[in-house]
């Protein structure tokens, strides 16, 4: 359906497709002020929303309507005020964490991040250091009791932080998932 889609920069979105998409493109071209303007959205929420893609991601006919990327019309029905007790539990039981945040993240904050896990009183094992990728500072590290718990930053990211730095939180989760050092 579409053939490409590139941005020079986030203020320009450039589409080139066949004739016969230039109508689902028109219907997802989000304005450049509103937070879908970058080319990447607009391409993901064709994507999400292709027939094709929604039939091999099993989403059967009629029981989701449109996907919107950060849809804030959603109904909870429970909230959930700390996972203390679940991280906990978890790493009793021997599984491992990874969390990171962005230091640019104004949504939720690396420093946000820090109280809550303190709330853990986990020992430190590794204490903040930088970790690298490329040979470049990609953030900063610590590591808890027994190293079950990884908190890492990712330097420059926002709050989807591989959205910001693919490179380096690839090379973060590949490591912590084959049980190196970041």
């Amino acid at each position: 359906m579409l053939e490409s889609a590139s941005a020079a920069n986030d203020d320009i979105i450039e589409f080139k497709c066949r004739v016969e998409c230039i109508k689902t493109i028109q219907h997802y071209c989000i304005p450049l002020n509103s937070n879908l303007s970058k080319a990447s959205y607009v391409v993901l929420q064709i994507w999400a929303n292709d027939k094709t893609v929604r039939e091999s991601l099993g989403v059967h006919k009629g029981t989701v309507g449109e996907w919107i990327r950060c849809n804030f019309d959603v109904d909870y029905i429970a909230d959930v005020y700390s996972t203390v007790e679940y991280h906990l539990t978890l790493m009793r039981k021997g599984y491992r964490a990874l969390i990171y945040s962005g230091d640019h993240d104004c949504q939720v904050p690396f420093t946000g991040t820090q109280a809550w896990i303190r709330f853990l009183n986990l020992s430190v094992v590794d204490d903040w250091r930088p970790w690298y990728a490329a040979g470049q500072v990609a953030g900063f590290t610590r590591s808890y009791a027994n190293n079950n718990l990884i908190y890492a930053t990712v330097k420059g990211a926002g709050h989807t932080a591989p959205e910001y730095k693919p490179k380096e939180c690839l090379e973060m989760f590949a490591r912590w998932i084959s049980g190196n050092t970041l």
